[in-house]
């Protein structure tokens, strides 16, 4: 996992079950979309892309959409 990714998971709202958002073209610069999604899911959180963003929702609740 690179250090960017590292510092992502442990800030603060992610044991507060809330939302990261991170530009897409970031995520590209400092890691890949493949790692992120792979430490997402090993945490059993939800990964999703809107436009130019990644959202991370840091809760292992069910994801619904409406």
């Amino acid at each position: 996992m690179s250090a960017w990714t590292d510092q992502i998971f442990q800030a603060a709202i992610v044991s507060n079950g809330g939302i990261i958002r991170r530009s897409k073209r970031s995520v590209l610069q400092y890691a890949s979309f493949k790692e992120l999604s792979r430490e997402t899911k090993k945490r059993g959180f939800h990964l999703f892309r809107n436009g130019g963003q990644y959202v991370i929702i840091c809760n292992k609740g069910n994801f619904r959409y409406f």
